[in-house]
């Protein structure tokens, strides 16, 4: 299969890039610079240059390939309908030539627009007036194609995708108890994030591209919930630390931002059962506190 992609030279992609490679793939790249074109290259990819809001370059690169992968998402968090927008653009751009082929699209959500409090499965409805709702319209756009002759699916990431070189939530955390000088939770720490491994996660991708259903929602999650707090102690054990727990009116001023705190606070588990058990998924790699543990999360120098 040619799949084109967009992210892959992202913090997950070049992963997801090298595993399609690995499986007798063939992957063009979209990169928006000199950097992403060169890293997609050393992948053993394509470069197709150009932006996620240069819908032409989007269409051209889906008309030409035989499957779409979507995991490029950006812009301003301040402005999450610009997001949104840009988002729901790139998404019908990238379909539009797909329509009535049978080609895959594949689109990326986080499993953090899932309903907090319960083990969100990949059945359940999204939550409107969630903490990751501009993520939802994304996801809308996608799975429409499926009514349209594509054969499209979502992949929802966990809110940690973790590995080396990571440069999401879990490093802020670490960088927050070095700046700090304490390892804090919010509450009793008891709220819960899935995790999944980079590695997990990229056979995860290519195995939607492979043969998800149309109207597929895949939940990208080796570790239905661990626990905040227990991410917390075992980041205060790497840097010899105390571990603090935090109201909510304190975390929003010791986290990097009120936006973090809230996501830092959120009680999100959901299930992979169902995308387990569809495409035969079964995640192998450490789980979140093993990489914490022995991988480079601890003893990267501080940024």
């Amino acid at each position: 299969m040619h799949v084109f992609v967009t992210g892959g030279s992202g913090q997950t992609g070049p992963a997801v890039v090298a595993e399609l490679i690995r499986a007798g793939h063939t992957v063009t790249g979209l990169a928006r610079s000199d950097a992403a074109a060169a890293r997609l290259e050393s992948l053993g990819a394509t470069p197709h240059r150009g932006s996620l809001d240069d819908l032409d370059r989007l269409r051209s690169g889906a008309e030409a390939a035989d499957g779409v992968l979507h995991m490029a998402f950006g812009g301003d968090f301040s402005d999450p309908d610009d997001m949104k927008r840009r988002d729901v653009a790139a998404i019908e751009a990238l379909g539009e030539p797909l329509t009535h082929s049978g080609k895959a699209l594949v689109v990326t959500s986080g499993t953090l627009v899932m309903p907090a409090g319960r083990e969100a499965t990949e059945r359940d409805e999204p939550d409107t007036a969630g903490i990751a709702a501009f993520r939802i319209a994304g996801e809308r756009a996608g799975l429409g194609f499926a009514a349209r002759g594509v054969r499209a699916s979502v992949v929802r990431l966990a809110p940690t995708v973790h590995g080396p070189a990571d440069r999401g939530f879990i490093p802020m955390l670490v960088a927050t108890a070095r700046k700090t000088g304490v390892s804090a939770y919010v509450g009793d720490g008891a709220n819960r994030w899935p995790a999944v491994h980079r590695e997990d996660a990229a056979v995860l991708f290519r195995l939607a591209l492979e043969k998800a259903p149309a109207g597929s929602v895949l939940h990208g999650v080796a570790e239905s919930g661990v626990t905040m707090r227990s991410i917390a102690e075992t980041i205060a054990r790497g840097l010899d630390l105390p571990t603090a727990a935090l109201t909510p009116k304190e975390a929003a001023t010791h986290f990097v931002s009120p936006f973090m705190a809230t996501v830092y606070g959120f009680d999100g588990p959901a299930s992979s059962a169902y995308t387990q058990e569809s495409l035969g998924w079964s995640p192998t790699h450490p789980t979140l506190l093993e990489d914490l543990e022995s991988g480079d999360y601890l003893t990267a120098p501080a940024s």
